[in-house]
C-alpha cells in the first residue's frame, strides 16, 4: 500500500462559509488550503482532513457520502443538533422514522448528515465522526479496503465497512440497490502517495478496479480516477 486517505473533499459554492459551519460543528479550525479553498485538519483520531473547494455545480441529488455523528446521550445528541442549527444547518426529511433514533440535518449547502442517538453498537468504539456512510456496492467496499490497506470490519448481506488500523471513523457501503450516478459527486476522497511514484500507484489502483477519468483537469501533478462504482477520487503527490 502506497497511498492513504488525506481528505474528504467537498465541492462548495462558498468554501469559507462551509469551512465555518463544519469547524463550528466539529470543533476544528478552518485554514486556507495550499491548493485552494479551505481545509480543516482533524483535532481527533479522524485521520483525514475536510477540504472545501469552489464549484458552481448545483446540488441535484442526495450525496453518495454523508457523515454519521455519534452521541453519548440524548442530551449530547440535542446539543449537537442545536450547534448545527446555530451555525446554519437545517432539519431535512428523507423519509426517516421517529423510532430510528437519529436526526437528519443538512449543512448550509444542503449536504446531508445524521446525528445518531446514543447506544448505537456499531459505532460504539468510534469518535464523534462515527462513520462516512456511503451508497455503494459490495465490490466498491472490497476495492477501498485493498486501496487503503484498511481491513473489512463488516461484510454481510452485501453491506461492507472498513476502518483504519489506527482507528477513526468507519467507512460503510450499504449495498444494493445503489442509486444511479447522475453527474459528478459533490464529495470525493483525496488520496496522497506515501511510497513510490504516482505512475506506479495509479497502475496499482487500476489493477484493483479503478479507471482513469477526465473531468477537464488538464495536465497536473495529480490524477483523477474512478472507483468500481464510478465515484471520482483524486490522487496527489505527498505535497498535497
Amino acid at each position: 500500500m502506497s497511498s492513504r486517505l488525506h481528505a474528504l473533499s467537498f465541492d462548495a459554492h462558498d468554501p469559507v462559509e462551509m469551512g465555518r459551519f463544519w469547524a463550528g460543528v466539529l470543533g476544528w479550525e478552518a485554514t486556507a488550503d495550499p491548493r485552494g479553498g479551505v481545509t480543516l485538519p482533524p483535532r481527533d483520531d479522524t485521520g483525514f482532513r475536510l477540504r472545501f473547494r469552489a464549484s458552481d455545480e448545483p446540488k441535484i441529488r442526495p450525496n453518495q457520502i454523508h457523515f454519521d455523528l455519534t452521541s453519548s446521550s440524548h442530551e449530547d445528541q440535542g446539543n449537537t443538533v442545536a450547534r448545527a442549527l446555530k451555525f446554519g444547518g437545517r432539519h431535512i426529511d428523507i423519509g426517516q422514522l421517529p423510532e430510528e433514533g437519529h436526526v437528519v440535518l443538512a449543512d448550509p449547502e444542503g449536504n446531508e448528515f445524521c446525528v445518531i442517538g446514543p447506544g448505537n453498537n456499531f459505532l460504539a468504539d468510534c469518535g464523534f465522526i462515527g462513520a462516512l456512510a456511503c451508497d455503494g456496492s459490495q465490490a466498491v467496499g472490497y476495492f477501498w479496503s485493498e486501496a487503503l490497506g484498511w481491513p473489512l470490519v463488516w461484510d454481510q448481506d452485501e453491506e461492507t465497512a472498513i476502518r483504519s488500523p489506527h482507528g477513526g471513523p468507519k467507512v460503510t457501503w450499504g449495498g444494493p440497490p445503489v442509486a444511479a450516478k447522475t453527474g459528478k459527486n459533490r464529495l470525493h476522497f483525496d488520496l496522497v502517495v506515501d511510497d513510490g511514484s504516482m505512475a506506479d500507484e495509479v497502475d496499482r489502483l487500476i489493477a484493483l478496479g479503478a479507471s482513469h477519468l477526465d473531468i477537464g483537469q488538464g495536465s497536473n501533478d495529480w490524477a483523477v480516477l474512478a472507483d468500481p462504482d464510478g465515484n471520482e477520487f483524486c490522487l496527489y503527490p505527498t505535497t498535497a
